[in-house]
């Protein structure tokens, strides 16, 4: 594998594999030992091993079967020679579920090194994608407000 970017903007495709076949490993082993995922929720997870312990029973109950979906690398670039990032969109459809909801849609920032003669990823940054209005119906509904009206 060569340090370019189109190296690092497979990446997503294939941890997407990973999610899709729901194998955790495979999902997690573009990570480097000691890399942090951070969730939607903001939970960090530490090292690819608590990635992998913290994905597979979710993929063995309520994600079974679930799927990442209209994935797209909006951008990558290497930033200094052997460190790059790369932007991710992608959304997550349940099972029974033909189309992902649009509250299931996330923008990921990867962080990744050249080590080990690949590239892996160091740091994962998961945010959910919602609308302004999304966000605003939220915090009404938090501060106990009317949202109907």
């Amino acid at each position: 594998m060569e340090q370019t970017v189109e190296a690092m903007a497979a990446i997503p495709a294939r941890m997407n594999a990973g999610w899709n076949n729901g194998d955790a490993a495979a999902f997690a082993a573009e990570l480097a030992d000691d890399a942090e995922l951070v969730d939607f929720e903001g939970t960090i997870h530490r090292g690819r091993e608590a990635v992998i312990a913290f994905n597979q029973p979710m993929f063995d109950t309520v994600l079974k079967g679930s799927r990442m979906v209209r994935s797209e690398v909006p951008f990558a670039r290497i930033v200094h020679p052997g460190w790059g990032v790369v932007h991710h969109r992608v959304c997550l459809v349940m099972p029974g579920e033909d189309e992902a909801l649009s509250n299931r849609c996330f923008m990921q920032l990867l962080a990744v090194g050249w080590q080990n003669g690949r590239w892996e990823v160091a740091t994962l940054q998961n945010a959910r994608l919602v609308t302004l209005e999304s966000a605003m119906t939220l915090d009404a509904q938090s501060a106990g407000r009317d949202v109907t009206s």
